[in-house]
């Protein structure tokens, strides 16, 4: 199929590097003006992948929105809303959301944030571990398409896999999206640990981390089940562990003292868990820890106190 990304910055770049790859035909987007889009314009590269002469890029909406029989938007979470409200038409084909998140200001899914901006268009979004270093470098990994249209999910699964990222198709939009994007905030704590030294306590982290989101998601009407796949349990070592996991870096930095300017999506991500922490009555304290930190500048010393040097309390409810 003939592949529009919208977006031209890391991932985005990287989505139409696979797409080549995989034998599809692809067109990266980017807004008029991007200098991440003129730099790859003039050569072909940035710090993560070179694109082959197959893929043409541009910065006319029309003409991207022509090209796609599928549209991947690739963008923060926080500008999907007036990127969707910017397009002039709706995608001929299906929408896939490929960026991890919430949004900020009414604590939305993203699947949610295309509805209100496009109306009934298919929706599907593409998340799961996986750096373009990694990938590029030939390392494989496991990603996951989910969708309110299960046939599409499966389809996409299957259009898309090749030998370096197998899709499994889910079956819970809700649990996906919801542990997609909260698996950014936990990063975010496993950077501080490891900025304090305490990265012995990632394992209590993890194990946390996907029970206190296994309950947010069934009272939203997902599955807790799903928090233990590949969308949230499932992309912890890509988010809490690697090099390349912008949160768990600016975790990191938080402690040291150091600057760090990349996205990093679970600071916003982590106010809008606390939204819906108030709207179903579902404790959170891990983010609620991560939101004191980064929003509220609480010391994260004594946050992560709070957090690992509690009263006992039985296994059963982490």
């Amino acid at each position: 199929m003939n592949i529009t990304i919208l977006g031209s910055g890391r991932w985005a770049s990287f989505l139409a590097w696979y797409a080549a790859a995989t034998g599809h035909g692809a067109l990266l987007w980017g807004r008029p003006g991007s200098r991440s889009l003129a730099a790859l314009r003039e050569t072909r590269s940035n710090a993560y992948v070179t694109l082959p002469e197959s893929v043409k890029m541009t910065d006319d909406i029309e003409t991207a929105l022509a090209f796609g029989d599928a549209v991947l938007a690739a963008v923060g979470a926080q500008q999907l809303r007036a990127l969707l409200s910017s397009l002039p038409r709706g995608p001929r084909g299906p929408l896939v959301l490929c960026m991890k998140g919430l949004e900020d200001s009414t604590g939305l899914r993203l699947s949610q944030v295309a509805a209100q901006c496009l109306g009934d268009i298919p929706v599907a979004v593409w998340v799961g571990p996986g750096h373009p270093q990694d990938f590029v470098g030939g390392v494989p990994n496991c990603m996951v398409i989910d969708s309110a249209d299960p046939a599409l999910a499966r389809e996409l699964a299957d259009t898309l896999s090749g030998s370096l990222i197998r899709f499994y198709y889910g079956e819970d939009l809700i649990g996906t999206e919801i542990g997609a994007a909260s698996k950014n905030v936990v990063g975010l704590a496993a950077g501080m640990l490891d900025g304090l030294g305490l990265t012995s306590l990632k394992g209590v982290l993890m194990a946390r981390g996907a029970r206190e989101i296994s309950r947010l998601a069934a009272k939203l009407g997902g599955h807790e089940i799903t928090i233990y796949g590949i969308c949230h349990l499932g992309d912890y070592q890509a988010t809490l562990f690697s090099p390349y996991s912008h949160n768990r870096r600016c975790g990191e930095c938080r402690i040291t003292g150091e600057p760090y300017e990349e996205l990093a999506e679970g600071v916003a991500t982590a106010r809008s868990l606390m939204r819906l922490s108030g709207e179903t009555g579902v404790d959170l304290p891990i983010c609620a820890a991560v939101n004191d930190v980064f929003t509220h500048g609480r010391d994260p010393r004594e946050a992560l106190a709070g957090l690992f040097l509690r009263s006992a309390k039985s296994e059963f409810y982490l």
